[in-house]
């Protein structure tokens, strides 16, 4: 799967992948900041799945969807369980979530959710789960 490509689930729902991008791959933690980045649509509604991307990920998926508003989600994944180096600023911007999922294990030793992350989103009123 890769950048341009659409899954139809049925008439109404279906997942565009933004990311990862063969023409564009990136070197640093090449695991994480190329896992794939999806966008779930049904009707008004969508849902943006971002994997382990990291803040460079971030800065490159901006810059392919400058001009666009493909990013803007009711609901956002947040990235990579809300470590410190993912769901910047810009990127926040970009998307403007309602709600965020964060996908962490109670007591992680990772210290996931960052604290960083979770005061971005409360500063934009979003709804954590």
């Amino acid at each position: 799967m890769e950048k341009g490509q659409r899954i139809n689930i049925e008439r109404d729902v279906y997942f565009d992948v933004l990311w990862p991008n063969s023409k564009n791959v990136i070197s640093e933690n090449n695991i994480n900041n190329n896992s794939l980045v999806c966008k779930m649509v049904y009707q008004k509604f969508s849902m943006l799945f971002t994997g382990d991307i990291e803040e460079i990920a971030e800065k490159t998926i901006l810059k392919e969807y400058k001009y666009t508003n493909i990013l803007k989600s009711t609901i956002l994944k947040v990235a990579h369980h809300g470590s410190k180096s993912s769901s910047t600023e810009e990127f926040l911007n970009a998307i403007k979530p309602k709600i965020a999922l964060i996908g962490v294990g109670e007591k992680n030793i990772f210290g996931h959710p960052n604290n960083g992350v979770l005061k971005r989103l409360e500063r934009r009123k979003v709804q954590n789960i």
